[in-house]
Parts: C-alpha cells; structure tokens; sequence
C-alpha cells in the first residue's frame, strides 16, 4: 500500500547518570572520589533507501526511540552509550517538526540525525579540586531530544505526468517504461503515484504518473491535493491532453492554474506539451488542436497515441533535452549540501545567558545554559542543588534575582525544577 504522510513520535535515548563513588582499598584510607560519567543517550537516524517506497511501517510503529546511555560506575567506569536508532526511509521523505523542516533526504544511503541523544552526566571524579578532594556532587544525564514528526514522502522523478483524469497519462507510462498501472476508460483510475524507467537512446528516465487533476484540486477538490506534492521535486512536466477535448487550450491553462496556486515555482519549471489519443483522428482537426495550444504556451507541442506507438520516441528526447538542461542549471545554482541535523539552539541564544521573570511568588529564570545545568542537577542531593546556586551566583542570575525581590526563602523554578534560593 502506498502511503506518502505518516506522524510519528520521535524520542532519543537519555544521557546516563554520574555515579557518587570513593575509592576504598586497603592501605589507601584516603583513595578519593572515582565516580565515573554517565554514558551518552542514543541518536535517532534516518536512512534514505531506494528500497523503501511507502511510509506504510510508521502507521504501526509510530514511535521511535533510541537506546538510553547507561550509569556511570566506580573506579571511573563510563557508562555505555544508548544503542543509535537507525531508521530506512524512502529517498525523497520530509522530517517536519511543526513549520520547520528538521531533514530533507533526497540521496540513496543519505544519513541524517533527526533526534540527538543527551549527554551523560560527570561523576564526582569530575569535580575533584585542589580545594574540594572528595565532591559527593554528580550530574543526572541530560534528556534526549523528543518532539511529534510529520514524515512526507516526495517521489523522486525526471519527469512527472500531469493532465485531467483519462488523458491517458498511465497508458503512456506503461507502454514507454515498465510500469504496470491500473487502466481503464473512466477517471481516477490511478489512485496513488506509480513510478516507471522509460530509455531513450541508452539513457533511462525515471517518470512519476500523478493521480489525475481537477479544476480546484490545489483547494481539496478531487484526488489532486493529495499528490500535488510528487510534482514539486520533477525536473520537467509532461503535460497530456487528451486530443479530443472540446478546448484543448482551456484544458491546459486550467492544470497550468492548480500547479501554479499549489506552488508558484511548478509555473516555471520546463513542460513538454502532447496531445495523446490521436491514432486515426483527422489531420486538419489535429492542426487546428495545435494551433488553439500554440496560443497560449511557447513550450513544445507533440501528437502521440501511446497505443499505437506513435510519437513517443519524440517526446522522450525531447524530455531527456529539457531534463539535461535542468540539471545543468541546478548544479550552477546550487550551493553545496551542507550535511542536515538535527534542529539546534543557535550559538546567538547563548548571547543572551538568562531572563527572570516573577510569575506570583516564584521567579522563574529561563536561559539555554543554565536551564542545562539544572536538567543535570540532581535535586535530591544536597551538593548537587548547592553546585547549582553557586552557578547562579557565577552568571550573575542571583544578583538579577535580588534585584527583582528575591529573598532567602524564595521559590525559584530552572526547567520545571523548584528549589529554594538558600537551603534552610
């Protein structure tokens, strides 16, 4: 079953907690602290694969979660790190993450981190001083990267056929590649996207038959807002119009006018224009039928009956120019890909180290840094919260927080965590 849109969990592994230890051996009353760090969480992956062609496995596994690391131990053992969750996608899928596009995989074995996993946490080994030889201070790890994905499939083509349902865009496809689509004579016979490799003087090109279009298919109307989307990755448009439609012209510019509502872009991209089914029909009729398309495009206009094989050799070199063409123009203009991550705080938000804020009695400080630190913090041991004020004191948020009235006993709130400015 095809499927092109899936929403899905999407949940990297946990870092490992720091572990509390001192070395005790005999002779050695004093070993000192050797709590070692916690392991780092698992990354989410997503691997494009030619193999894969439907997004239909995440409608029953709509959750993906990587390994979490694992407790650091004594004697400076690391925690082990989360097991990586690597998950196959069809080339041509979409990560979005509400408006924002997270992952574009548009290459075979294309590999991109969608979810990175937290950091473990030190042990008290880490914190050793000349002044402070036995710390029972150690970090919990950090949470791994989780958010609802919407996964969008985007076929990958040279070509895509476009045109109103019956003008015969999958009779073309299955006699000039080897695709095997459902026909009939009725509209909306093709149902879902089918993809065909036709050749053309030793050169293949891949083509995409899109589900038949109708006047208002950009606002919903028909099956065409649903597959629209297939049309936007395609270096040319074969548009068919079925030669025996009563205004061809018309036909035309109103598929011209979803493509270009739907995205404004599909209006420029280079079309190759034919009139299919005209095995037998009059001559002078065709010529009349070329010159009412001559009238309002300047792109390429062929004749072909797919059935009886008539002008197809033609149209596919004509299609293989303008994809040559295309291509050429995209690699000038293209910048070098830049490998994709996951979405990330900007280095600028550290620019601005903290804000406080009074909500009631409670002040709640937010900031990218110190909201890290109190993820870690482990707000059951006393050390831990006290390492936490003397970061406050550091970056200057305790003396914000006097400013704006905060006493002893007030409540302060770092990333949903409630502590006490000073311990009583």
């Amino acid at each position: 079953m095809f499927i092109d849109t899936a929403k899905v969990w999407i949940e990297a592994g946990a870092g490992g907690d720091g572990a509390v230890s001192f070395r005790h051996e005999i002779y050695i009353p004093k070993g000192g602290p050797d709590g070692g760090n916690g392991g780092r969480g698992g990354d989410v992956v997503f691997l494009a694969s030619r193999d894969e062609n439907t997004l239909l496995d995440f409608r029953y596994n709509p959750e993906l979660k990587a390994g979490n690391g694992g407790r650091g131990g004594k004697r400076q053992a690391a925690g082990k790190s989360g097991k990586d969750l690597v998950v196959k996608v069809p080339v041509g899928t979409v990560v979005r993450r509400g408006d924002e596009v997270v992952a574009d995989l548009t290459e075979d074995g294309e590999r991109v981190v969608v979810a990175h996993g937290g950091d473990g946490g030190f042990g008290n080994a880490h914190f050793k001083s000349s002044v402070r030889q036995a710390p029972r201070v150690a970090e919990k790890g950090e949470p791994g990267e989780k958010f609802e994905a919407q996964l969008e499939l985007k076929l990958l083509a040279d070509v895509g056929l476009v045109g109103f349902p019956n003008a015969g865009k999958s009779t073309f496809l299955s006699v000039v590649s080897n695709a095997k689509p459902e026909i009939a004579d009725y509209e909306f016979t093709t149902l879902t996207p089918n993809l065909g490799v036709a050749t053309v003087d030793d050169t293949d090109i891949l083509i995409a038959d899109i589900p038949g279009l109708i006047e208002g298919a950009s606002e919903g109307k028909g099956l065409g807002i649903a597959f629209l989307r297939h049309v936007e990755r395609t270096a040319v448009l074969l548009h068919l119009i079925d030669v025996y439609a009563d205004d061809v012209a018309e036909k035309y510019l109103k598929i011209r006018a979803e493509l270009e509502k739907y995205n404004v872009d599909l209006a420029e991209r280079p079309e190759v224009v034919a009139l299919t089914k005209t095995e037998g029909f009059d001559k002078e009729l065709l010529d009349l039928q070329r010159e009412s398309l001559k009238a309002v495009t300047g792109s390429p206009i062929f004749a072909i009956s797919a059935k009886a094989h008539l002008g197809l050799t033609e149209v596919l070199r004509a299609l293989h120019g303008e994809i040559e063409a295309f291509r050429a123009v995209e690699v000038e203009v293209e910048p070098d890909k830049a490998e994709m991550e996951v979405i990330e705080l900007p280095k600028e938000a550290y620019k601005v180290a903290f804000a406080v804020e009074k909500s009631g009695d409670k002040f709640v400080v937010t900031g990218a840094k110190i909201e890290k630190f109190a993820v870690k913090t482990d707000f059951d041991n006393y050390d831990s919260v006290n390492r936490l004020r003397d970061i406050l004191k550091k970056m200057g948020i305790r003396a914000e927080l006097a400013r704006l009235g905060a006493g002893a006993d007030s409540t302060i709130v770092i990333a949903g965590k409630e502590f006490r400015l000073v311990e009583k």
